[in-house]
């Protein structure tokens, strides 16, 4: 119905502001880190919108830009996951956050979402795999290098033998194989350990 409104913020309410354009005030609904719910009274905004029909009421929910409506609408798409919990998630993690949450299959960032619990966020993970565009998630990752995700596996391998994770990613960092493989970085890193 609304792609967007555009208008100054006259309001703000628990998780919300109120725009007016002209001369109606909307009650939008935005998560906690967005940039209209943390700026000044009578700053101009201009939101991108998604309204809600239920039957006994129709809410607006805002953000200032395109990508983050966009990860909101395919957080919905989540068996389990509505416009409460898109929010909650949204307003606990960046969508970079999240997107290297997705890259690593990691669900603890996602579970910092108020109501999210370990089964809905691993399930998050999963479905958006390959829902969210590549960008600040695998791209960028794999731009740094393949390294990057076989040093966590390593991490991981070694957290499961009985060590810290600050040893194990001592450990993992400080190793240079020749071949970037999991297997490798395990390897001079349990001989790095094994000589303290």
């Amino acid at each position: 119905m609304y792609h967007y409104i555009k208008g100054k913020v006259t309001m703000k309410f628990s998780g919300g502001i109120v725009i007016e354009s002209a001369g109606i005030g909307y009650e939008i609904h935005v998560t906690d880190n967005c940039p209209a719910y943390m700026s000044d009274h009578h700053e101009e905004m201009l939101i991108y919108t998604k309204v809600i029909y239920k039957e006994d009421d129709v809410s607006i929910f805002g953000f200032t830009d395109r990508d983050t409506l966009d990860v909101f609408c395919k957080l919905m798409t989540v068996n389990g996951v509505g416009a409460k919990a898109a929010m909650a998630v949204l307003s606990a993690v960046t969508l970079d956050d999240l997107k290297k949450a997705i890259a690593f299959d990691d669900p603890a960032p996602v579970m910092k979402a108020q109501g999210i619990g370990k089964k809905i966020a691993q399930r998050i993970l999963l479905e958006l795999k390959d829902k969210l565009p590549a960008g600040a998630g695998e791209q960028q990752f794999s731009s740094a290098g393949k390294a990057t995700g076989e040093k966590e596996e390593a991490i991981i391998g070694l957290l499961s033998l009985g060590y810290s994770r600050s040893e194990a990613q001592e450990a993992v960092n400080n190793v240079e194989p020749e071949s970037p493989t999991t297997e490798n970085y395990m390897k001079l890193a349990l001989r790095s350990l094994m000589r303290r």
